[in-house]
């Protein structure tokens, strides 16, 4: 008997971040960190993972991230996706997950609705992942590793290059993977003794006052990070205010990056990094729109520092024009903003061409979980470095997952559980359901008693 994918269950999860200011920034003062989470059950029984959460099948987890209102919109969009999987057989293969990806994102009617952008194809990005999930589990293996152990000729096979062969062919991909592949064992036995370097930006969020963010930075220094980032972009004499207290409180030898999230025009991020310049950031993130890739270039000519940008990119012609034109410094994936693995995986091999580092967006609710892995496979298997490389990390959130984000002296420990580290628990997807959730009605009865 075939084994299928049996059902299709999609939560709408949110957690109340913006009581505390959590994730607080110019452009995102009041976060409800959420989750559009899908599991994608099967009638596999021959589990090597432990329990997941359910019937005695093995599953597959996936999520897109939002920050509350409109985490419906995202849940109603892959649910249209159920069509796809349910009654299918389970993907096991390179070759099975690389034609999901192509059905998924090349739904001629589903696709009108981007192309290749905006929720769709984030819905598309929480069900492809769920599906590496679910192979990965399948294998045995974390996803960085069940990815690493693909020949360059599979790992070439799952990605669409439409659009892209004007920056990078199969042929080019090929063989950067190719040259990457003799040292594979090596570094992935490194990866696992040392961890990948780790960034945290718990210190910076906007909302914070002044002596919270001095003692979190100094912490952060105290728990091994070489990296901390600062949001800015509400006012510049509060930023060169906070920046100085940081680069006071940590010394001259950790990078301290800031983050503006997308809040300036062109001269505006000029202006502004020019006077914040003297305290040595380490990169300007988001300067400006995601989609102007004329406007980064601009920004990264007219002032001292480095341009990164990406968490917010929509698809990867959007990456192949940034680095074409020589508008960042730093490349920024995001798990789940993308379409997926698969996705993320054109948009490694393209940064691997141009030679510009890879330095992943996390935090948020589960993308530390997710994009971990995929650093660690480009480590392995890819730029085969993670010199001037950095995972972001946010140090909240992760207890509510099976397989939690670990981090050590500030680098993250390579996974080990067979999957992508994306199952939630099973009683945080009940307390934190919308709107129906323990949390969700207890802040409703606080919010009526308070009238």
């Amino acid at each position: 008997m075939s084994q299928t994918v049996t059902d299709f269950e999609v939560h709408d999860i949110r957690f109340p971040t913006s009581e505390q200011l959590d994730g607080s920034d110019a452009m995102n003062p009041d976060p409800d960190y959420s989750a559009a989470y899908v599991v994608l059950r099967t009638d596999v029984q021959d589990r090597t993972d432990g329990p997941d959460s359910g019937n005695g099948g093995i599953e597959g987890h996936g999520f897109c991230f939002t920050i509350g209102r409109g985490n419906e919109v995202m849940a109603a969009a892959i649910d249209t996706l159920r069509p796809y999987l349910v009654g299918r057989p389970v993907p096991r293969t390179a070759a099975d997950l690389a034609a999901l990806h192509r059905e998924l994102t090349h739904d001629s009617q589903l696709r009108w609705l981007g192309p290749e952008k905006g929720v769709m194809h984030m819905a598309a990005g929480a069900v492809v992942n769920a599906a590496w999930d679910l192979a990965a589990k399948l294998a045995g293996r974390p996803v960085w590793e069940f990815l690493a152990g693909m020949t360059p000729e599979e790992l070439v096979s799952l990605v669409d290059f439409r659009y892209l062969t004007d920056a990078l062919t199969p042929e080019e991909a090929l063989e950067i993977l190719r040259a990457a592949e003799p040292g594979r064992a090596e570094r992935a036995e490194r990866l696992r003794a040392e961890g990948y370097p780790a960034y945290t930006t718990s210190p910076g969020w906007l909302g914070y006052s002044d002596d919270k963010l001095v003692g979190l930075a100094k912490e952060a220094v105290a728990d091994g990070f070489t990296q901390i980032k600062l949001k800015v972009g509400g006012s510049l004499s509060d930023d060169v205010r906070r920046l100085a207290l940081a680069r006071e409180a940590v010394g001259p030898d950790i990078r301290i990056a800031v983050d503006a999230n997308q809040r300036w025009d062109v001269s505006d991020a000029v202006e502004w990094m020019t006077a914040l310049a003297p305290y040595d950031p380490h990169w300007i993130e988001e300067p400006t729109s995601p989609d102007d890739i004329l406007g980064h270039a601009a920004v990264r000519a007219g002032q001292p520092v480095k341009v990164a940008t990406g968490e917010h990119v929509a698809n990867r012609v959007v990456f192949k024009q940034l680095l074409q034109a020589g508008a960042v410094d730093f490349v920024q994936i995001d798990a789940a903003r993308v379409a997926g693995v698969n996705e993320n995986l054109a948009i490694l091999l393209l940064a691997a061409k141009y030679g510009v580092p890879v330095c992943p967006h996390a935090g948020g609710v589960g993308l530390c979980e997710l994009v971990q892995h995929l650093s660690m496979f480009d480590y392995v298997a890819v730029s085969g470095s993670w010199d001037n490389r950095v995972i972001e990390y946010v140090d909240h959130l992760h207890e509510h997952f099976a397989d939690p984000t670990v981090i050590e002296s500030g680098r993250y420990t390579a996974p080990g559980s067979p999957g992508f580290s994306a199952r939630m628990l099973p009683e945080s997807i009940a307390a934190h359901r919308y709107p129906e959730g323990a949390v969700w009605q207890a802040r409703r009865t606080t919010e009526e008693a308070g009238r």
